[in-house]
């Protein structure tokens, strides 16, 4: 059997070496249009920061190694032009040489990954205006970057990459602008998790312009100026363009392979196209997403991976291995905090009109007593039609990604939020808490999914009724350094004897610092003839972030 393969970084190096594990004979052609196969695209920032300092530990293989150990021809600085799906044949270019040549295979797969946005706007093509996407974007990058230690730097985008070049430019000395089009950093957040993120950016000194949109970049002399609607333009020595990516189908089009609704490639379970001897995989196929049951790309590098394992498997022992989809977990370092996602987020869901509660916690990230704890904020969305766990996100300073892994986990099997509340973790004082941060997120998703809590979001209290009574239930301290205005002050060890200062007949929000003590005073008034109690999921801890980037925004 003759396989060749067209892309040779993420999902196209691993479905050649899952090939030549499970047949030895097999003829394996990997096609690859760049002069690297087999590297690590997510550290290509860090490279250029210098927190990676050597360049050969991005690559995980070479063409030479991929030969000498798997056997794999691998051919780089090489495209393929056209597909014949008739003779089962692809052209290939050589892109040093200009020639051409003809390749046959007996199944073919498609890995040409995904290209970066670059809209029609004046000013891209300047010296100084990169994208980040390959190794030779990276080595440019990095020479550009030498010397310019005092440089100003602008970021078009706020998503991962666009926020780790941000950080990594930052460490170079350079000043930092970010510019996106939305109103917050990391789309795939919400804007609960993402305000804590802004307000630590912020503090580092970059500065955000969110909600402004890119009209242009124009050079006068020897600087860049980036043009802002509505705003004033932004000086840079260097622009880096990370608006986006979408997929590379151009040649699949060619083709004649069907493509689906978000106009990426169209494949089924088995991660076959239209044409049952091409398969394709990574960033370059639609799948159904698991909650959301829609065609949907995604952008990263572990389901990639998979992807061309079950590819592979399929090609040499028939169509038994199904792709069931990704669910989008990510996370992403910015200088002190990590911030993980996995699932739906709330504000998405809500999109799909699929019913959800949200439940907001903020835990110590280890036993308190135990030197070095801080604090970590975990936000669930919540089915409540059936109680599934369909999203998670979480932000802190440590062990953030400990808790994304499981709560992925739940998220990807279905786990209810009861089974969340039962799910055992390891426990020693340096590591956790007798109950774990994702446990207690859990308990109160539980509470407030059972009615045993009811809460309101930082959002909801902004539109809530003039009429309702708002209680501080924090101390005299906390309450004299930042309060949500026009609430009134009950600390929680002097509510029952001051309850006659409330009317029962009416609403009463309480809160606290973080939800604890206002849901310890819920239960109090709800037992003490109050019908109409609700406390502020995450405190004035999350009011206060959010409401201050509201304003800043």
């Amino acid at each position: 059997m003759k396989v060749v393969i067209i892309g040779g970084v993420a999902g196209g190096a691993s479905a050649a070496a899952r090939l030549r594990r499970m047949d030895e004979n097999a003829e394996i052609v990997l096609i690859e249009k760049s002069a690297y196969i087999s590297y690590a695209n997510c550290g290509l920032p860090y490279y250029i920061g210098g927190v990676i300092h050597d360049r050969q530990k991005l690559f995980v293989q070479t063409p030479s190694s991929f030969r000498q150990r798997f056997q794999i021809d691998a051919r780089v600085s090489s495209e393929v032009i056209r597909i014949d799906r008739d003779r089962k044949s692809v052209l290939i270019k050589n892109l040093n040489s200009e020639e051409t040549y003809e390749e046959h295979y007996d199944k073919l797969i498609l890995s040409p990954g995904a290209e970066p946005i670059r809209p029609p706007l004046p000013g891209l093509q300047l010296p100084g205006v990169f994208t980040l996407r390959n190794v030779a974007d990276t080595d440019a990058i990095k020479k550009f970057t030498e010397g310019k230690s005092n440089a100003k730097a602008v970021i078009i985008g706020a998503g991962f990459i666009g926020l780790e070049m941000a950080e990594n430019l930052h460490h170079l000395g350079m000043h930092v602008s970010v510019v996106e089009m939305a109103s917050q950093i990391l789309a795939p957040v919400d804007f609960a998790i993402a305000a804590i993120a802004q307000q630590h950016l912020r503090h580092k000194g970059l500065d955000l312009y969110l909600n402004t949109s890119m009209t242009g970049i124009r050079q006068e002399h020897s600087h860049l100026f980036v043009d802002l609607k509505d705003k004033d333009s932004l000086e840079a020595d260097i622009v880096i363009l990370s608006i986006g990516v979408r997929a590379d189908t151009q040649l699949a089009q060619n083709s004649g392979l069907e493509l689906g609704p978000t106009k990426a490639i169209k494949v089924n379970e088995y991660l076959q196209t239209s044409d049952p001897d091409i398969y394709a995989l990574g960033d370059a196929i639609e799948f159904e997403h698991p909650i959301l049951h829609k065609s949907m790309p995604t952008y990263l590098a572990g389901p990639a991976n998979k992807q061309g394992r079950i590819v592979a498997d399929n090609i040499i022992f028939g169509n038994q291995s199904k792709y069931k989809g990704a669910i989008g977990s990510a996370i992403v370092k910015l200088f002190d905090l990590t911030i993980a996602t996995s699932g739906v987020a709330s504000k998405n869901l809500k999109t799909a009109q699929m019913p959800h509660i949200v439940s907001t916690t903020h835990s110590a990230s280890h036993a308190t007593y135990y030197p070095g704890s801080h604090l970590m904020s975990i936000q669930l969305a919540v089915s409540q039609l059936d109680g599934r766990l369909l999203g998670a996100q979480a932000i802190g300073v440590q062990g953030v990604d400990k808790r994304i892994d499981v709560l992925a986990n739940a998220v990807q099997r279905g786990a209810s939020i009861e089974e969340l509340t039962e799910f055992e973790h390891a426990y020693a004082p340096p590591y956790s808490s007798a109950k774990d941060p994702v446990n207690m997120a859990a308990f109160v998703a539980q509470n407030r999914l059972t009615g045993k809590s009811k809460a309101i979001t930082w959002e909801e209290l902004k539109l809530r009724p003039n009429e309702s009574q708002l209680v501080d239930v924090r101390t005299r301290a906390e309450f004299e350094k930042g309060h949500i205005p026009q609430a009134l002050h009950i600390p929680i060890d002097e509510l029952r004897d001051r309850i006659s200062e409330l009317d029962p007949n009416k609403q009463v929000i309480v809160y606290c610092q973080v939800g604890l003590r206002g849901y310890l005073s819920e239960r109090i008034l709800r037992q003490r003839g109050f019908t109409d109690v609700i406390n502020l999921a995450g405190g004035y801890y999350s009011w206060s972030f959010c409401d201050k980037e509201l304003q800043i925004t």
